[in-house]
């Protein structure tokens, strides 16, 4: 993520730079140990070789918006990545391979990558944070995730002591998450996305967008009509960052959608029987998707549902918590996701999931 997220100039923002609610989209988060900013894949590899000879607990930061730093901070070695660009390293008539470095803005790449031409990203217009920090959560939306794209990561493997490219077919890419997500080992350089050569979208998948297009299922777009569409519904649920917009100062969706086996599904249905039938989506094998929104909203936790400190569900979405007053502790957010969680255990009997990686805090 580029500084303009990671440190928004309006609103109310902690002001020491040691403090890491500065680099964070959900403004919250205590001090670091020792600060370090690294502007290239190198820089990378030799800060976190530094910390290691120090026997310094290390944390990669990039822009923050899919991580929840405890009020403690980080006692050891921030490393901020700072690095940018990208390239073409493989083409041919139909796609182009870029390789990103992990500092990269995302939502940079993806204006980029569609006013070339190249398809593939659109439906991830808008989506906060860094090119690197995508194959770690396998980040999706609208219908679209990272990992149909990607065809590898070059990381700094910290057990090995070596820059190594992992290919797609071994990131373990799964919903919402990957072999980085909750392993140190791996600090990820530069990611390479292949995309197609079209000034069409990929078939919108997704309903809600293909309705806001205008068109079916499956039907295909012009690029410049797919990012302005997603940016438009992103918008409206206050997912895309704007520092006079508290709604906005989360980290997206903090819960994932559960995944339930078909009979769990089946025990959903039953207990929310007076309610109509939870919105789901049919996934591999014989499981069900459900929507984590609609469990928290029929769980009696709506839009704007106030927390401590002034913490509170977005006004514009269920699914985001916000620390709306900008002043507000870790300690107040961790404790409304945990309501929120428990309530939603205690109505329906699923057990809802953090999104984000949790540093020095859980729920």
């Amino acid at each position: 993520m580029s500084d303009v997220y990671a440190e928004p100039t309006t609103g109310a923002v902690p002001t020491d730079p040691a403090t890491l609610a500065r680099y964070t989209t959900l403004r919250l988060g205590g001090p670091a140990g020792r600060l370090e900013t690294a502007t290239s894949a190198e820089e990378i590899v030799q800060k976190v070789r530094d910390a290691e000879m120090r026997e310094d607990p290390v944390l990669v930061l990039a822009g923050g918006s899919n991580v929840v730093i405890g009020d403690r901070g980080f006692p050891g070695t921030v490393v901020l990545v700072r690095s940018r660009g990208f390239r073409v390293i493989a083409e041919d008539a139909d796609t182009v391979t870029v390789r990103v470095e992990a500092g990269e803005p995302w939502d940079d790449l993806v204006a980029a990558t569609l006013k070339r031409g190249w398809s593939g990203l659109e439906c991830l217009s808008g989506v906060p944070g860094s090119a690197g920090a995508t194959p770690i959560q396998n980040v999706g939306a609208y219908g679209q995730e990272v990992a149909e794209t990607i065809t590898g990561v070059q990381a700094y493997d910290r057990t090995h002591r070596e820059v190594v490219h992992i290919p797609a077919a071994d990131c373990g890419f799964a919903y919402r998450g990957s072999i980085f997500k909750y392993s140190d080992r791996w600090v990820v350089l530069s990611v390479d996305f292949r995309l197609a050569r079209s000034p069409l979208s990929g078939p919108v998948r997704y309903a809600e967008l293909a309705r806001a297009l205008g068109v079916e299922v499956g039907d295909r777009v012009p690029l410049a009509d797919a990012r302005a569409t997603v940016l438009r519904l992103r918008a409206g649920k206050g997912m895309v960052l704007d520092a006079d917009d508290p709604d906005t100062w989360s980290v997206g969706s903090f819960f994932t959608n559960p995944v339930l086996e078909r009979a769990a599904y089946e025990l959903l249905r039953e207990r929310a029987a007076d309610l109509g039938e939870p919105p789901s989506w049919p996934g591999a094998g014989d499981v069900v998707k459900v929507s984590a929104a609609w469990l928290i909203d029929r769980a009696g936790y709506g839009k704007g549902h106030p927390g401590l400190e002034g913490v509170a569900i977005s006004s514009k979405h269920t699914l985001a918590l916000t620390n709306r007053s900008g002043t507000a502790s870790t300690a107040a957010l961790v404790a409304l996701a945990r309501e929120i969680r428990d309530g939603v255990h205690d109505r329906f009997g699923v057990t809802l999931h953090p999104e984000p990686v949790l540093i020095n805090c859980t729920i």
